[in-house]
């Protein structure tokens, strides 16, 4: 019976994310399929739905993208990475500064204490942030509800926002679709590193596993070209009804009740991407939008898909991203790590 429902409940959120993709295409608007499962899916679950996704067929959806991604990784690779040394050093700047800037805002103008309002706007590492907020004494519900409204605002709104200011998607290089035997070959390398990077407890593992096993194979030469366009829009799909499903079980009313603390904080973060953005543009000649998108503070399966749908370097959008999951990872255990109780037994003060 368990299993039955499960079933249900998938089958009701991609047929669901399905309908918004299709809109979001007649639509035209970019990265369709991506931005439409992830609104409708969205909305279904504020109205009360229960949806969700089982997490093999999640799995499937990364590693689809990775596979996607890691086609972008070219011969050139090493030598091009050199010149993005400069990139990645603002990377870690803007980090840090969205990480204290977040924290600010929640603490200053809602109230907030000092380590919820870091749990609830680190920009990024969703499943990490929230394990650390059930292990701390932080307001779970403020984080839930935060870090996923995160999520869904950057994943949704970045794709318009870059159109909107001009930078309109790029038209993808022409690429041929790989044939039978190069997809089984992609398929049993990227399965095999998604496990193994499952097993390391490695953020996204499955997408991570399949751009790196793209980006060897593509690399080597060993394969040319894309998945079939049904494949990737099928990723795309269950990737945005991933990031809306999220919703499930969240009552309206906790997201009304935190609606403006989140727009706030997501658009400073993301405020301090674009400023950031525009100056590494400016330093390396980059594209100013592709490095917005490199930069953004969203979950990192959604902004490499959108890097990618929107016709930028596949590598360098994903390499951004790795190092800004790595830099938190980093970061996240330290800053909100408490002090011992004092000695007359009370908590001691929190970073």
């Amino acid at each position: 019976m368990v299993l039955g429902a499960d079933l249900r409940r998938t089958g009701l959120t991609l047929a669901i994310g399905l309908a918004g993709a299709l809109v979001a295409g007649a639509l035209g608007l970019p990265a369709a399929a991506l931005i439409g499962a992830c609104l409708a899916t969205s909305a279904a679950a504020w109205c009360g739905l229960r949806l969700g996704v089982d997490s093999r067929l999640r799995d499937a959806g990364f590693l689809v993208i990775g596979l996607s991604l890691g086609s972008g990784f070219e011969a050139d690779l090493l030598a091009r990475a050199g010149d993005w040394a400069v990139s990645l050093i603002f990377l870690c700047l803007s980090i840090v500064a969205t990480l204290f800037l977040g924290r600010w805002i929640l603490m200053r103008f809602w109230g907030k204490d000092r380590l919820t309002a870091l749990v609830a706007t680190a920009p990024g590492l969703l499943s990490v942030t929230l394990a650390i907020a059930a292990e701390r004494r932080v307001d779970l519900s403020t984080v839930v509800v935060m870090q996923s409204m995160r999520v869904l605002l950057l994943t949704a709104g970045l794709p318009l926002l870059v159109s909107g200011f001009g930078a309109a998607p790029a038209a993808a290089p022409d690429r041929v679709t790989f044939g039978v035997l190069a997809f089984l070959l992609l398929l049993a390398v990227g399965s095999v590193l998604s496990l193994g990077f499952k097993r390391l407890r490695f953020p996204a593992p499955f997408f991570v596993g399949g751009m790196v096993a793209s980006g060897l194979l593509h690399v080597t030469g060993a394969v040319q070209g894309l998945p079939p366009a049904p494949l990737l829009f099928a990723g795309f799909c269950i990737t945005g009804s991933v990031v809306g499903s999220r919703f499930s079980g969240i009552g309206f009313g906790a997201i009304l009740q935190l609606i403006w603390a989140t727009l706030a904080t997501v658009g400073a973060a993301a405020a301090v991407a674009g400023c950031f953005a525009l100056l590494v543009a400016r330093l390396t000649g980059l594209p100013p939008a592709e490095v917005w998108v490199a930069f953004a503070p969203g979950g990192v399966e959604g902004m490499a898909a959108i890097g990618f749908a929107l016709g930028f370097d596949p590598a360098y959008v994903a390499l951004h991203h790795l190092a800004r999951i790595g830099l938190l990872m980093l970061l996240l255990p330290l800053l909100t790590r408490e002090k011992a109780p004092d000695a007359d037994g009370s908590p001691g003060n929190r970073y």
